[in-house]
């Protein structure tokens, strides 16, 4: 099976990587990719979001599946246009990907179906944003109604500071605050099927004791020892079936990962938001744990059989990934400084390993950060406080002048069960 993975940040490589250690896969392509993919795929230099330059390379590489990582690929209908090519693809059509695209139209799709979220009003003017700010009150949640790259939510106690993010944006998304720990789940989902992977939590804010701005998620564990052990079957049932159910009743089957990204509130999981993609970082975890051969359950998904396809089965233990982000993430990240140390993860740093999300290569050869987010370093062990040593250990062992990190992923899951919303 050959295979084309589209996109280059950290989410990409963990799937190529896990797509590639599936025995059925004897090709792994990525396009665009980065320099850490480079290692477990062959690049190719095209524009992500172009679906005929996507489907020229399916084509040109007779890929057997093509699997879409980032959601602004899907929105722009690259998935639409593999399929229309007769190539199985894993990602939605542009239109069910407006789950993503549009907070408004997630919201539309949660009420039709029954799905438990919170209380939202869409904005257009300033005035129509301060009544809903006034009707859900503090702390105050506002969204950018289109794709932002994980950077579009502000959730503040300051008025002003919701008002001015609103003014930014077209449109946006005024929502009630939902109180409890957050969760993401993935389903894998063939149009009319769903399929839960284990749920992970992960970090948005920059610093530690989440403190700072929201981010793109700086860092991930699982599996969630706190949490109930009816979760996602409650989930699947609340949530994931009811939204397949209702986009396929729109003529629109949703053929991909649904991202949930739920609050535990006191009256049940509720969806913050929807995701038409993997989550990032929460897939290097989810996947590093799975142990059922990847590349052909996405196949499956693609193709409309995962009706038939065999219980997912997972490795024991747990991960954790922390990101090393760039001097200035998530403001202005500084770009093209050297990252050291990356051949130092000896045999002596057991079960680590680093998944590059913002690197490149410069003239020299060397690795340089390219964004934002630069690295993902993935640990795994017995359990969370293992799992999250190891990937301490190796992280302190990479050099990225001006990087930052934060020092509690996973703290509070590895020391204790509470479900304060802290852990």
């Amino acid at each position: 099976m050959r295979v084309l993975v589209i996109g280059g940040g950290g989410r990409e490589h963990a799937l190529c990587r896990a797509i590639g250690s599936d025995s059925q896969v004897s090709e792994v392509h990525c396009a665009p990719g980065n320099a850490g993919i480079a290692e477990v795929a062959t690049l190719h230099p095209v524009r992500a979001t172009d679906p005929a330059e996507v489907t020229a390379l399916a084509k040109g590489i007779a890929a057997d599946l093509v699997v879409i990582g980032p959601e602004a690929p899907l929105v722009a209908g690259v998935a639409d246009a593999v399929r229309e090519a007769g190539i199985p693809c894993f990602g939605p059509s542009a239109r069910a990907a407006r789950v993503e695209g549009s907070k408004a139209f997630a919201k539309e799709v949660m009420v039709a179906a029954g799905v438990p979220t919170a209380g939202a009003r869409t904005c257009v003017t300033a005035e129509e944003t301060a009544a809903a700010l006034d009707e859900f009150g503090p702390p105050y949640v506002v969204k950018d109604d289109g794709l932002a790259a994980g950077k579009g939510v502000v959730v503040t106690r300051d008025r002003a500071e919701a008002l001015a993010h609103a003014a930014s944006c077209e449109r946006v998304v005024v929502e009630e605050f939902l109180d409890g720990p957050e969760v993401s789940l993935f389903a894998l989902c063939d149009g009319t099927t769903a399929v839960a992977l284990r749920p992970a939590q992960d970090f948005k804010r920059a610093y530690d004791h989440d403190e700072g701005p929201n981010t793109g998620g700086m860092g991930a564990y699982t599996p969630l020892p706190w949490a109930p052990p009816s979760l996602t079957d409650e989930v699947m049932e609340s949530v994931v079936l009811p939204t397949v159910a209702e986009l396929a009743r729109r003529g629109t089957p949703y053929t991909g990962v649904l991202y949930a990204g739920l609050a535990l509130t006191a009256d049940g999981p509720k969806v913050i938001e929807f995701n038409a993609r993997f989550g990032d970082p929460e897939t290097q975890v989810v996947l590093d744990r799975l142990a059922t051969p990847f590349a052909r359950l996405l196949m499956a998904c693609a193709t409309g059989t995962l009706a038939d396809f065999p219980p997912l089965t997972y490795r024991g233990g747990a991960a954790v990934t922390v990101v090393l982000a760039a001097e200035h993430y998530p403001a202005d990240p500084v770009r093209g400084d050297v990252i050291e140390g990356l051949d130092d993860l000896g045999d002596d740093v057991e079960d680590a390993y680093v998944l590059h999300a913002g690197t490149a290569l410069d003239e020299e050869g060397r690795v340089v950060s390219a964004g934002g987010r630069v690295l993902n370093v993935v640990g795994s062990g017995q359990d969370l406080t293992a799992a999250r040593a190891v990937a301490y250990e190796a992280l302190g062992r990479i050099r990225l002048r001006g990087g930052h990190h934060r020092t509690d992923i996973a703290a509070r899951a590895a020391a204790s069960t509470a479900t304060d919303g802290t852990l």
